[in-house]
């Protein structure tokens, strides 16, 4: 397994980490993903550190904490072989200090993940979204204070627009807290709005991309197509209202261009579409998840190898999308092009 430094920060994380998401198995879009135990997940993580997979990610909001407490089990005894990721910030229900990361909410928040998860530290400590009725000085200082503690070791952001985290980081850099290392986000061939300014952003600043929902939601594992209806076992049919939209006939493109490549390489679909996420600038590891050792064992084999330049680029066209304001003036005008180059490569501040 390759291991890519997270962002500018020291820390080395698989490029393949596995999302727990689907252990727990409460409420109406989580029960839906998967309802692994804690026996069950212990053989997944298994599987995960055979294969050099060390991160597991999960969130407080997963299965209203379940997620947290069935990982916990499955790494117990064997806390010094992992790196754990979550996140807070989502409704925990309807109280005024269940939502959102003040002060209070972070510090209990991060004490009830370490309850649950059974550790004394947490590697990464992620917000799971922007909270713009606390103060920015307010977040990162109490986050400070929670490494300075050694409760968590790393901070990170998910769901965060281009002027939020901007924002965090210049009154990180202004007040001398840690900078966040990570940004959670949702990329894959169907969903390409990081690319816009998020990505560029994390060129610049040195915040290192762990990549949600690869497969777009579910809808890039082969099984839907143009003319069919969706698998009767297909989880859209109750979870396509939660996830990210996608345009049909974009999906159908680039669902072609993948039937091309996978036969051209021998590939499954599923991993070819996360091996193109590999090889995209800023992205340090992409999040795979699995109801079974079967899913977990093919999305495994989307490391370890690499699509030709030829193969890139036809994703790249197959799912492309009009460049959003304010790009769609220029970005076809030689001289934007010259003002702004192509990214390549994984960069820092």
């Amino acid at each position: 397994m390759d291991y890519r430094r997270l962002g500018a920060s020291g820390l080395q994380v698989p490029a393949l980490s596995f999302g727990a998401g689907t252990f727990g198995g409460r409420g109406e879009l989580f029960g839906n993903w998967g309802d692994t135990d804690a026996r069950e997940a212990r053989r997944l993580v298994d599987i995960c550190l055979d294969a050099g997979v060390t991160m597991f990610d999960t969130a407080d909001v997963y299965s209203d904490g379940a997620s947290e407490e069935v990982l916990g089990a499955a790494i117990k005894g064997r806390r010094d072989q992992v790196i754990i990721s979550t996140k807070t910030g989502l409704p925990m229900g309807d109280g005024p200090y269940d939502a959102g990361t003040s002060r209070s909410r972070l510090i209990k928040a991060c004490e009830d993940a370490l309850r649950r998860l059974g550790t004394d530290h947490i590697d990464l400590f992620q917000l799971h979204a922007f909270d713009a009725g606390t103060p920015i000085e307010e977040v990162l200082a109490t986050l400070d204070d929670l490494v300075r503690a050694g409760k968590i070791r790393y901070t990170g952001v998910s769901n965060f627009s281009g002027w939020q985290l901007m924002k965090s980081l210049a009154v990180a850099d202004r007040d001398g807290h840690p900078r966040y290392a990570a940004h959670q986000v949702y990329y894959s061939l169907v969903g390409r709005d990081y690319e816009w300014e998020l990505m560029p952003l994390g060129l610049r600043e040195g915040v290192g991309a762990v990549v949600w929902s690869p497969l777009g939601w579910g809808r890039l594992t082969g099984k839907v197509r143009r003319g069919r209806p969706l698998p009767a076992g297909s989880r859209l049919h109750r979870t396509a209202a939660f996830g990210p939209p996608v345009d049909e006939e974009r999906l159908y493109a680039v669902v072609d261009a993948l039937d091309e490549i996978a036969e051209e390489t021998g590939r499954a679909i599923p991993q070819i579409a996360i091996n193109w996420l590999l090889q995209r600038p800023t992205v340090a590891s992409v999040l795979i998840g699995a109801r079974d050792e079967h899913q977990l064992r093919q999305n495994l084999g989307a490391a370890g190898w690499s699509l030709t330049p030829d193969q890139v680029a036809r994703l790249d066209r197959a799912g492309a999308t009009p460049a959003p304001y304010p790009y769609f003036p220029y970005e076809r005008q030689e001289g934007f092009a010259r003002l702004n180059p192509p990214l390549t490569g994984v960069g820092a501040r």
